[in-house]
Protein backbone atom coordinates (compact mmCIF):
# COMPACT_ATOMS: atom_id res chain seq x y z
CA UNK A 1 0.00 0.00 0.00
CA UNK A 2 1.58 3.37 -0.86
CA UNK A 3 2.07 5.92 2.11
CA UNK A 4 0.19 8.78 1.51
CA UNK A 5 2.19 12.09 0.45
CA UNK A 6 1.33 14.73 3.62
CA UNK A 7 2.07 18.28 3.03
CA UNK A 8 1.89 21.16 5.02
CA UNK A 9 -0.40 24.22 5.00
CA UNK A 10 0.15 27.18 7.57
CA UNK A 11 -2.24 29.70 8.44
CA UNK A 12 -2.61 32.72 10.78
CA UNK A 13 -6.15 34.18 11.69
CA UNK A 14 -6.40 35.58 15.29
CA UNK A 15 -6.94 32.96 18.02
CA UNK A 16 -5.51 29.88 17.17
CA UNK A 17 -8.80 28.25 19.46
CA UNK A 18 -11.12 29.66 16.63
CA UNK A 19 -8.58 28.11 14.01
CA UNK A 20 -8.72 24.30 14.36
CA UNK A 21 -12.38 22.89 14.15
CA UNK A 22 -13.15 23.98 10.82
CA UNK A 23 -10.37 22.50 8.91
CA UNK A 24 -10.35 19.46 11.68
CA UNK A 25 -13.61 17.82 10.40
CA UNK A 26 -12.58 17.06 6.79
CA UNK A 27 -10.97 13.66 5.12
CA UNK A 28 -8.08 14.60 4.26
CA UNK A 29 -6.95 16.71 7.12
CA UNK A 30 -4.17 14.56 8.91
CA UNK A 31 -3.98 16.87 11.79
CA UNK A 32 -4.54 20.63 12.91
CA UNK A 33 -1.49 21.69 15.40
CA UNK A 34 -1.94 25.15 17.24
CA UNK A 35 1.58 27.22 17.59
CA UNK A 36 3.37 29.94 16.50
CA UNK A 37 5.07 31.08 13.39
CA UNK A 38 6.75 34.34 11.66
CA UNK A 39 8.99 35.50 14.67
CA UNK A 40 12.54 35.87 15.74
CA UNK A 41 12.77 33.50 19.30
CA UNK A 42 13.23 29.94 19.02
CA UNK A 43 10.30 27.62 21.23
CA UNK A 44 8.54 30.93 22.61
CA UNK A 45 5.79 30.71 25.41
CA UNK A 46 2.57 31.72 24.95
CA UNK A 47 3.25 34.47 27.32
CA UNK A 48 6.24 36.17 25.39
CA UNK A 49 4.09 35.48 22.25
CA UNK A 50 1.13 37.86 23.64
CA UNK A 51 3.32 40.14 25.04
CA UNK A 52 4.31 41.16 21.85
CA UNK A 53 8.20 41.23 21.75
CA UNK A 54 8.83 38.17 19.59
CA UNK A 55 7.51 38.78 16.38
CA UNK A 56 5.21 35.90 16.22
CA UNK A 57 1.29 35.14 15.02
CA UNK A 58 -0.48 32.75 16.32
CA UNK A 59 -0.91 30.27 13.82
CA UNK A 60 -2.49 26.67 13.00
CA UNK A 61 -0.15 24.16 10.79
CA UNK A 62 -2.59 21.85 8.72
CA UNK A 63 -0.86 18.27 7.78
CA UNK A 64 -3.16 16.95 5.15
CA UNK A 65 -3.27 14.85 1.82
CA UNK A 66 -3.34 16.52 -1.34
CA UNK A 67 -4.91 13.75 -3.32
CA UNK A 68 -8.17 13.90 -0.86
CA UNK A 69 -7.99 17.29 0.33
CA UNK A 70 -6.45 20.19 -2.21
CA UNK A 71 -4.93 23.06 -0.89
CA UNK A 72 -6.88 25.42 -3.18
CA UNK A 73 -9.97 23.92 -0.32
CA UNK A 74 -7.79 24.60 2.36
CA UNK A 75 -7.55 28.29 1.79
CA UNK A 76 -10.83 28.80 0.68
CA UNK A 77 -11.77 27.55 4.16
CA UNK A 78 -9.67 29.92 5.51
CA UNK A 79 -10.85 32.95 4.64
CA UNK A 80 -14.20 31.69 5.46
CA UNK A 81 -13.58 31.91 9.06
CA UNK A 82 -11.64 35.99 9.71
CA UNK A 83 -12.04 39.22 8.72
CA UNK A 84 -9.20 39.34 5.69
CA UNK A 85 -9.49 43.52 5.45
CA UNK A 86 -8.53 44.01 9.48
CA UNK A 87 -4.94 44.50 9.85
CA UNK A 88 -4.46 45.02 13.07
CA UNK A 89 -5.77 41.62 14.58
CA UNK A 90 -9.22 40.05 14.81
CA UNK A 91 -12.02 41.01 16.43
CA UNK A 92 -11.52 42.18 19.90
CA UNK A 93 -7.86 40.45 19.78
CA UNK A 94 -5.67 43.11 18.84
CA UNK A 95 -1.88 43.40 18.17
CA UNK A 96 0.74 41.79 15.82
CA UNK A 97 0.27 38.49 16.93
CA UNK A 98 -3.60 38.32 16.17
CA UNK A 99 -2.94 39.55 12.63
CA UNK A 100 -3.94 37.27 9.83
CA UNK A 101 -1.30 35.83 6.75
CA UNK A 102 -1.21 32.58 4.49
CA UNK A 103 2.68 30.93 5.27
CA UNK A 104 3.08 29.08 1.70
CA UNK A 105 5.65 26.06 1.80
CA UNK A 106 6.19 26.21 -1.62
CA UNK A 107 5.54 28.11 -5.13
CA UNK A 108 2.94 26.36 -5.91
CA UNK A 109 1.24 27.38 -2.78
CA UNK A 110 1.97 30.66 -2.95
CA UNK A 111 0.64 31.11 -6.34
CA UNK A 112 -2.89 29.56 -4.87
CA UNK A 113 -3.06 31.78 -2.92
CA UNK A 114 -1.87 35.40 -4.38
CA UNK A 115 -4.90 33.74 -6.67
CA UNK A 116 -7.07 33.01 -4.44
CA UNK A 117 -6.59 36.71 -2.78
CA UNK A 118 -6.71 38.45 -5.83
CA UNK A 119 -10.14 36.68 -6.45
CA UNK A 120 -11.78 37.60 -2.81
CA UNK A 121 -10.33 41.25 -3.50
CA UNK A 122 -12.10 41.30 -6.55
CA UNK A 123 -15.67 40.04 -5.46
CA UNK A 124 -17.32 43.17 -4.11
CA UNK A 125 -17.56 40.95 -0.37
CA UNK A 126 -15.76 43.17 1.60
CA UNK A 127 -15.44 47.40 1.16
CA UNK A 128 -12.02 47.46 2.67
CA UNK A 129 -9.11 45.57 0.87
CA UNK A 130 -7.38 42.68 1.82
CA UNK A 131 -4.69 43.10 4.21
CA UNK A 132 -3.82 39.80 5.16
CA UNK A 133 -0.47 38.69 3.96
CA UNK A 134 0.96 35.68 2.21
CA UNK A 135 4.53 35.11 3.61
CA UNK A 136 7.05 32.44 3.19
CA UNK A 137 6.65 29.92 5.90
CA UNK A 138 9.13 29.97 8.91
CA UNK A 139 9.95 27.48 11.61
CA UNK A 140 6.76 26.85 13.39
CA UNK A 141 6.64 26.35 17.07
CA UNK A 142 3.88 23.66 18.52
CA UNK A 143 1.68 25.81 21.37
CA UNK A 144 1.42 24.45 24.82
CA UNK A 145 -0.75 21.39 25.12
CA UNK A 146 -3.58 22.99 26.68
CA UNK A 147 -4.38 24.96 24.04
CA UNK A 148 -4.47 21.73 21.40
CA UNK A 149 -7.74 20.78 20.12
CA UNK A 150 -8.96 23.41 22.64
CA UNK A 151 -12.36 23.33 20.96
CA UNK A 152 -12.53 19.71 22.09
CA UNK A 153 -11.15 19.93 25.78
CA UNK A 154 -13.34 22.81 26.61
CA UNK A 155 -16.14 23.26 24.88
CA UNK A 156 -18.46 25.60 26.40
CA UNK A 157 -15.42 27.99 27.03
CA UNK A 158 -14.89 27.74 23.20
CA UNK A 159 -18.66 28.48 22.09
CA UNK A 160 -18.17 31.33 24.74
CA UNK A 161 -15.05 32.64 22.90
CA UNK A 162 -16.46 32.52 19.54
CA UNK A 163 -19.07 34.15 19.78
CA UNK A 164 -18.22 36.81 22.60
CA UNK A 165 -15.39 37.94 20.53
CA UNK A 166 -17.68 38.84 17.34
CA UNK A 167 -15.88 35.93 14.95
CA UNK A 168 -19.26 34.22 14.97
CA UNK A 169 -21.51 36.96 13.75
CA UNK A 170 -18.60 38.53 11.07
CA UNK A 171 -18.76 34.69 9.38
CA UNK A 172 -22.37 34.73 9.65
CA UNK A 173 -22.89 38.40 8.28
CA UNK A 174 -20.34 37.85 5.57
CA UNK A 175 -20.23 33.87 5.04
CA UNK A 176 -23.99 32.70 5.28
CA UNK A 177 -24.81 31.73 2.11
CA UNK A 178 -21.52 29.71 1.81
CA UNK A 179 -21.36 25.56 1.21
CA UNK A 180 -20.90 24.94 4.79
CA UNK A 181 -23.64 27.14 6.16
CA UNK A 182 -26.37 26.01 3.83
CA UNK A 183 -25.55 22.57 4.89
CA UNK A 184 -25.69 23.47 8.29
CA UNK A 185 -29.19 24.34 7.50
CA UNK A 186 -30.48 21.86 6.06
CA UNK A 187 -29.11 19.72 9.50
CA UNK A 188 -30.96 22.42 11.31
CA UNK A 189 -33.90 21.26 9.46
CA UNK A 190 -33.63 17.81 8.58
CA UNK A 191 -32.61 16.54 12.44
CA UNK A 192 -34.24 17.40 16.32
CA UNK A 193 -31.98 19.83 18.10
CA UNK A 194 -30.82 16.77 20.12
CA UNK A 195 -30.21 15.42 17.00
CA UNK A 196 -28.15 18.24 15.67
CA UNK A 197 -26.50 18.94 19.62
CA UNK A 198 -25.24 15.30 19.50
CA UNK A 199 -23.51 14.90 16.15
CA UNK A 200 -22.92 18.41 14.81
CA UNK A 201 -21.53 19.83 18.02
CA UNK A 202 -20.67 16.62 19.51
CA UNK A 203 -23.09 16.44 22.35
CA UNK A 204 -24.04 14.02 24.68
CA UNK A 205 -27.70 13.20 25.22
CA UNK A 206 -29.09 12.00 29.16
CA UNK A 207 -28.25 8.69 30.21
CA UNK A 208 -31.27 6.45 29.96
CA UNK A 209 -33.53 8.65 29.17
CA UNK A 210 -33.17 8.36 25.07
CA UNK A 211 -34.44 6.19 22.69
CA UNK A 212 -32.84 3.05 21.98
CA UNK A 213 -30.87 2.37 25.33
CA UNK A 214 -33.94 -0.32 25.88
CA UNK A 215 -34.58 -1.30 22.76
CA UNK A 216 -34.64 -4.56 21.99
CA UNK A 217 -35.97 -5.21 18.71
CA UNK A 218 -34.29 -6.83 15.67
CA UNK A 219 -32.61 -4.80 13.37
CA UNK A 220 -29.97 -2.10 12.60
CA UNK A 221 -29.13 1.00 13.46
CA UNK A 222 -27.98 3.84 10.05
CA UNK A 223 -26.47 6.89 10.69
CA UNK A 224 -29.08 9.78 11.17
CA UNK A 225 -27.63 12.21 8.89
CA UNK A 226 -26.16 9.81 6.11
CA UNK A 227 -28.48 6.66 6.55
CA UNK A 228 -25.03 4.52 6.54
CA UNK A 229 -25.43 1.36 8.63
CA UNK A 230 -23.38 1.60 11.56
CA UNK A 231 -24.68 -1.33 13.66
CA UNK A 232 -26.72 -4.31 14.48
CA UNK A 233 -29.20 -5.49 17.05
CA UNK A 234 -27.40 -8.60 17.09
CA UNK A 235 -24.10 -7.00 18.58
CA UNK A 236 -26.50 -4.56 20.78
CA UNK A 237 -25.68 -5.46 24.93
CA UNK A 238 -27.42 -4.16 28.22
CA UNK A 239 -24.27 -2.42 29.72
CA UNK A 240 -26.33 -0.54 32.33
CA UNK A 241 -24.52 2.65 31.34
CA UNK A 242 -27.75 4.34 30.25
CA UNK A 243 -26.76 4.48 26.23
CA UNK A 244 -26.92 1.82 23.40
CA UNK A 245 -23.92 -0.20 23.77
CA UNK A 246 -22.89 -2.44 20.73
CA UNK A 247 -19.53 -5.05 20.93
CA UNK A 248 -18.73 -3.78 17.37
CA UNK A 249 -19.81 -2.15 14.08
CA UNK A 250 -21.48 -3.90 11.24
CA UNK A 251 -18.56 -2.87 8.28
CA UNK A 252 -15.32 -1.38 10.70
CA UNK A 253 -14.90 0.92 8.26
CA UNK A 254 -18.28 2.96 8.18
CA UNK A 255 -16.79 4.43 11.46
CA UNK A 256 -13.12 6.19 12.65
CA UNK A 257 -11.69 6.65 16.05
CA UNK A 258 -10.34 10.08 17.60
CA UNK A 259 -8.57 10.89 20.77
CA UNK A 260 -11.06 12.99 22.78
CA UNK A 261 -9.54 15.36 25.52
CA UNK A 262 -12.70 16.79 26.15
CA UNK A 263 -13.50 17.60 30.19
CA UNK A 264 -10.59 17.07 31.39
CA UNK A 265 -10.46 13.32 30.36
CA UNK A 266 -9.06 10.95 27.53
CA UNK A 267 -11.33 8.89 25.54
CA UNK A 268 -11.76 7.38 22.39
CA UNK A 269 -14.51 9.10 20.31
CA UNK A 270 -16.38 7.38 17.55
CA UNK A 271 -17.74 9.27 14.43
CA UNK A 272 -19.20 8.06 11.18
CA UNK A 273 -17.07 8.32 8.25
CA UNK A 274 -19.37 9.14 5.89
CA UNK A 275 -21.31 12.21 7.91
CA UNK A 276 -18.72 12.99 10.79
CA UNK A 277 -21.51 12.69 13.01
CA UNK A 278 -20.06 12.22 16.46
CA UNK A 279 -21.71 9.13 18.02
CA UNK A 280 -20.31 8.29 21.04
CA UNK A 281 -16.71 6.51 22.41
CA UNK A 282 -15.52 3.14 22.57
CA UNK A 283 -14.15 1.70 25.98
CA UNK A 284 -12.64 -1.59 26.75
CA UNK A 285 -14.95 -2.73 29.34
CA UNK A 286 -17.06 -5.11 27.19
CA UNK A 287 -17.96 -8.10 26.60
CA UNK A 288 -14.52 -10.59 26.89
CA UNK A 289 -15.91 -13.29 24.63
CA UNK A 290 -16.61 -10.79 22.29
CA UNK A 291 -13.23 -8.91 21.92
CA UNK A 292 -14.30 -6.92 24.74
CA UNK A 293 -14.94 -3.45 23.02
CA UNK A 294 -18.11 -1.35 24.22
CA UNK A 295 -19.87 1.30 21.34
CA UNK A 296 -21.31 3.66 23.93
CA UNK A 297 -23.19 5.34 21.22
CA UNK A 298 -25.91 8.66 21.71
CA UNK A 299 -29.39 6.88 20.72
CA UNK A 300 -29.75 10.69 18.34
CA UNK A 301 -26.89 9.82 16.02
CA UNK A 302 -28.93 6.97 15.44
CA UNK A 303 -32.09 5.73 12.97
CA UNK A 304 -33.54 1.99 13.92
CA UNK A 305 -34.18 -0.13 10.65
CA UNK A 306 -36.41 -3.13 11.97
CA UNK A 307 -35.21 -6.26 10.36
CA UNK A 308 -38.71 -6.84 8.03
CA UNK A 309 -37.74 -3.21 6.74
CA UNK A 310 -34.87 -3.54 5.70
CA UNK A 311 -35.15 -4.41 1.77
CA UNK A 312 -38.47 -1.33 1.46
CA UNK A 313 -35.54 1.05 3.04
CA UNK A 314 -32.89 -0.30 0.39
CA UNK A 315 -30.96 -2.55 2.87
CA UNK A 316 -31.88 -5.87 1.73
CA UNK A 317 -28.02 -6.87 1.84
CA UNK A 318 -28.06 -7.11 5.83
CA UNK A 319 -31.49 -9.33 5.64
CA UNK A 320 -28.75 -12.12 5.83
CA UNK A 321 -27.87 -10.73 9.35
CA UNK A 322 -30.84 -12.42 10.51
CA UNK A 323 -31.46 -14.93 8.59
Amino acid sequence: MTTPAFEKATFAGGCFWCMVKPFDQYDGIESVLSGYTGGHKENPTYEEVCSETTGHYEAVQITFNPDIFPYEKIVEIFWQQIDPTDPGGQFFDRGDSYRTAIFYHSDEQKAIAEESKRQLDQSGRFTKPVATQILPAKPFYPAEEYHQDYYKKNPAHYNRYSVGSGRVRFIEEHWGNNEMNKQNEQLRQKLTPMQYHVTQEDGTEPPFHNEYYEHTEEGIYVDIVSGKPLFSSLDKFDHGCGWPSFTKPIVEEEVIEKKDFSHFMIRTEVRSKEADSHLGHVFNDGPVQTGGLRYCINSAALRFVAKEDLEKEGYSAYKKLFE
